[in-house]
This record gives C-alpha cells, sequence and structure tokens, in this order.
C-alpha cells in the first residue's frame, strides 16, 4: 500500500516548518517543492531557517533523498539553511551514510529543533 506524500507549512518563532507525512519518493515532488515555497512565502518574518520535519514519514527512497538535496540547494542558494527533525533510526543512518547530515543539522524531534533555533547554546 503507497501512501502520498503529504506536507503541511506553519511558521514557528525562528524558522518556517514543513511537517512531511506518507512517502518521499519520486511522487513527492511537487509536494515538497510547493510547500518548501509556501512555507518560505508565508513566514511573516521571512525566515532564514527552514525545519524539515520527518516525525511522520513512512518510506523515503533513493529519489526522496534526491528531492531533499534539492530542497536544500535551493535554500542555501536563498541564503537559508534547511535542518531535520523526526527522523527515524534507520532514515537517520541513511543521511549519515550519503553524507546529508553533513548539510543538514539533525534534530531528534521538533520541539528540539525549534527550541535549539530559538535559544542557541553560548
Amino acid at each position: 500500500m503507497t501512501s502520498a506524500c503529504e506536507a503541511t507549512t506553519r511558521a514557528l518563532p525562528g524558522a518556517a516548518v514543513i511537517e512531511l507525512s506518507g512517502e518521499v519518493d519520486g511522487s513527492a515532488a511537487a509536494v515538497l517543492t510547493d510547500a518548501y515555497e509556501r512555507a518560505v512565502e508565508s513566514s511573516p518574518d521571512n525566515h532564514d531557517t527552514v525545519v524539515l520535519d520527518f516525525a511522520a514519514v513512512d518510506y523515503i527512497n533513493s529519489t526522496g533523498i534526491a528531492l531533499i538535496v534539492s530542497v536544500l540547494a535551493k535554500a542555501r542558494a536563498e541564503r537559508r539553511k534547511v535542518v531535520a527533525s523526526g527522523l527515524s533510526p534507520h532514515y537517520r543512518e541513511i543521511f549519515d551514510i550519503t553524507r546529508l547530515s553533513d548539510f543538514i543539522e539533525l534534530f531528534p524531534d521538533l520541539d528540539r529543533a525549534v527550541s535549539q533555533l530559538t535559544h542557541p547554546a553560548a
């Protein structure tokens, strides 16, 4: 059974958040691109950080990783930072193996990501 990727966006103090659910694969391209655009456009403070929250994601394949890299590239071109939260241990390992975690800071959950972004360690 395939679960289409869905995305909701919202602004939190210090970050625009994209909450993903379902499967991040080739069919998620438009969903992820549109969500990124909505997140940065609707952010009242034009946030410099975008959080990709994967807590409700069931599956990410290699095409999904490529989509995440394309969002990262777009954000970096716009001088935005991308961080990720809520990755399962399996997908966190994939981010490490592919070295994606060298470019996207990883947080265990959305609360910790937002807390760290709004109250960075001195």
